[in-house]
C-alpha cells in the first residue's frame, strides 16, 4: 500500500531539492537529497545495511523544516481561548479560508436576510467588528483568502457581499478561484504574528469540530509559506467583484 506522503519543506532554491516530507499515516519522516555513492563515504557510515540509504542534506533543511516534537499531541482550546487570540496578537492575524460554505453563516439571519433580499446586513458594533477595528487602528494587519468556487456557492456569493462589513474596519480581504490554488492546502485556519496556527476543524456538513493550536515551529513555517503563496496569487476584492459582474 502506498505511503500518504505531505510536502514539508525545502531549502532549496532549484527544483525542490532537498526537501523533507511525512508520511501522514506513520509519522515517519521522508529525507530528500543527493545519494551517498561513493564507497569510501559509504564506508565511514555506521549501522549502514545493505537495504539502506544515504543522502546529503543542508543543515539548515532540518534546524528549519525538521520536526522538533518526538510526538505531536494536538492542543485543543475552547471558543472563548479562540477568540481572545483576536486581541492579543501582536502584528497579523491572517485566514485561509478554503471551504465551499460554513454552517455558521447558513445560521446567521444576515444570511437569511440575503437569500431574502439580495443583500446582507450587519451590526456594526458586533464584538468582532468592534474589536477588528481597535486592532487594525493600532496599525495592525488582519486579513483572509479565501478559496472561491466557479461558479460560486450561494454561501461564498453571501460573503462577497458581507466582505464590504469586513473592510469597513480594516480587513484585507483577497480572493483566488480553487483552480488556481491547487498547490495549496485544504486546510482552513489562522495564522498569528508568524508564530501560532489556529488550525480548524470541519465535520462533512461545514460545523467547526474544534480549534487546534499549533505551535510546533515546522508546522507554522509551513502555514506561512502557505499564506504567502496565496497573498501573492490572490487579487483584492473589488478586483475580484468586478470579474463576477463582468461575467454575469
Amino acid at each position: 500500500m502506498a505511503r500518504q506522503l505531505r510536502f514539508i519543506g525545502t531549502d532549496s532554491k532549484v527544483d525542490g531539492c532537498p526537501a523533507l516530507h511525512t508520511d501522514e499515516g506513520t509519522g515517519e519522516v521522508i529525507v530528500q537529497g543527493t545519494p551517498v555513492t561513493d564507497p569510501q563515504d559509504l564506508a565511514q557510515l555506521q549501522h549502514f545495511g545493505p537495504g539502506d540509504a544515504a543522502v546529503v542534506v543542508p543543515r539548515e533543511l532540518l534546524v528549519n523544516w525538521g520536526p522538533k516534537e518526538m510526538e505531536r499531541v494536538p492542543e485543543h482550546v475552547d471558543r472563548a481561548t479562540f477568540r481572545r487570540l483576536f486581541e492579543a496578537f501582536e502584528h497579523t492575524a491572517w485566514r485561509l479560508e478554503t471551504r465551499r460554505g460554513y454552517a455558521s453563516d447558513r445560521q446567521d439571519p444576515d444570511f437569511q436576510a440575503f437569500l431574502a433580499i439580495g443583500s446582507s446586513p450587519c451590526d456594526p458594533n458586533d464584538p468582532w467588528f468592534v474589536n477588528i477595528k481597535a486592532q487594525t487602528d493600532a496599525g495592525k494587519t488582519v486579513g483572509r483568502v479565501r478559496i472561491a468556487d466557479n461558479p460560486l456557492t450561494t454561501e461564498q456569493r453571501f460573503l462577497l457581499d458581507y466582505t464590504r462589513h469586513n473592510a469597513a474596519v480594516g480587513e484585507d480581504i483577497r480572493y483566488l478561484w480553487r483552480a488556481d490554488a491547487t498547490d495549496l492546502p485544504v486546510e482552513d485556519f489562522w495564522i498569528f504574528d508568524s508564530r501560532i496556527v489556529a488550525l480548524l476543524h470541519f465535520d462533512d456538513q461545514d460545523n467547526m469540530l474544534d480549534i487546534e493550536l499549533i505551535t510546533e515551529p515546522a508546522e507554522v513555517v509551513r502555514c506561512a509559506a502557505v499564506r504567502d503563496a496565496a497573498m501573492h496569487h490572490a487579487v483584492p476584492v473589488e478586483q475580484f467583484a468586478a470579474q463576477i459582474a463582468a461575467t454575469e
